[in-house]
């Protein structure tokens, strides 16, 4: 048997070839794993920031709302629409960064940039409450509260 060579093969070397044919069966894995499509992600959740607003309002005070939409990726194709609920009091929501748009309750209405402002002007001379919600093209939604106290001059 002259084909036959049996070699003692150090325990290093015994590693060093277990070691590459590991590798080989990983990379094996990872070819035959990879998808010939690309994946873009287009479905990115946000967060409504909202500056600090006064605690209180009288009858016919108008109040300035700052509002910045802050997404965790871009994507161009997504919009935003506010929509807005009152449950306590009466009052006017408005939004606008130039030309002013009046909401009406439940309406769904565009929200043309990512930093916007809201007016909300008093008609009661009771507490009111009421909420604002934002939504995407891609189903995510945000709620804030606002409450304001009446105080009379």
């Amino acid at each position: 048997m002259k084909f036959l060579i049996i070699k003692k093969v150090s325990f290093a070397g015994r590693l060093k070839f277990l070691g590459s044919i590991a590798g080989l069966v990983m990379l094996l894995f990872t070819i035959s794993s990879c998808d010939k499509e690309l994946d873009v992600k287009t479905d990115f959740p946000f967060e409504l920031e909202v500056m600090p607003v006064p605690k209180s309002i009288t009858k016919g005070e108008k109040v300035t709302i700052r509002c910045t939409i802050k997404a965790e990726g871009i994507y161009e194709g997504t919009q935003y629409f506010i929509r807005y609920f009152q449950f306590d009091g009466t009052g006017k929501l408005s939004m606008g960064n130039g030309k002013m748009v009046t909401l009406n309750p439940n309406d769904l209405y565009l929200v043309p940039e990512e930093v916007f402002r809201l007016y909300y002007e008093s008609t009661s001379t009771v507490t009111q409450a009421f909420d604002v919600w934002i939504s995407d093209t891609k189903g995510h939604e945000q709620k804030v509260s606002f409450q304001f106290n009446n105080t009379q001059k």
